[in-house]
């Protein structure tokens, strides 16, 4: 009987459209419309009330610090302003100390970079040594001359196998390993070395002084980078 209800067709039942002396407040609202507007109408009166609750209640004693380290701006209270908070010295100090670590961690490196780049070195020698060597040593067996010289000219065509294929899965994947980390340093003193330039050059500029930043026409060589002249 269900299969019998379903296949008769059914009138199709459209929602009640705003009527028309109502036109000017827009469209219908539909009750899951009205349901989330009545939700957020009923937070926002329990915020309200809380906050009135709180303001009731407050010490007349209270005292933060913020309440003199802050101003009022457009009814929004914003700290103050933290720009002239240190020093030139102390700038010129934390600028310097900074510039001590990207040295240290700029030398730390250099120094991994040549040691993996050894360390390379001595694989592909390891390498190269195998290679050299032959894999394996086969005895071929004749009953003539002729089939002798059948079998020597085919050994010489096919050449001595490759040691490589012979070699543990573990020494190459340490090769492996090697060059992706030689990459990888090699990539860390080239964004370190351009830190460090950064950081230098910024410390120059806070000293005392008359400065200008070159043209391009007035460098010797034109770079991308920013060049200064001092007095």
């Amino acid at each position: 009987m269900s299969s019998l209800r379903n296949a008769i067709p059914r009138e199709a039942h459209k929602e009640r459209a705003q009527p028309h002396l109502r036109m000017k407040f827009g469209l219908l609202e539909r009750h899951k419309d009205y349901v989330i507007r009545a939700r957020s109408y009923h937070q926002k009166e329990q915020t309200l009330l809380k906050l009135k609750e709180k303001a009731a209640l407050r010490n007349p004693d209270e005292f933060y610090f913020k309440m003199i380290k802050t101003k009022t701006v457009g009814g929004v209270r914003k700290p103050e302003s933290q720009a002239n908070k240190y020093t030139n010295e102390k700038l010129m100090l934390m600028k310097t100390q900074d510039i001590g670590y990207i040295l240290q961690k700029l030398q730390t490196e250099k120094k991994g970079f040549i040691l993996e780049f050894l360390k390379i070195e001595r694989l592909n020698g390891m390498l190269h040594s195998l290679d050299n060597q032959s894999s394996s040593k086969h005895v071929y067996y004749a009953d003539n001359r002729e089939e002798a010289r059948e079998v020597r000219e085919k050994v010489s065509e096919q050449g001595n196998p490759s040691a490589f294929k012979d070699l543990p899965k573990v020494i190459l994947r340490k090769t492996d390993s090697s060059y992706r980390e030689l990459e990888d340093r090699k990539k860390r003193l080239k964004d370190l070395e351009k830190i460090y330039t950064d950081m230098s050059m910024q410390k120059e500029l806070h000293k005392r002084g008359k400065k200008r930043k070159l043209r391009e026409d007035e460098m010797v060589s034109p770079t991308s980078r920013p060049v200064y002249k001092w007095r």
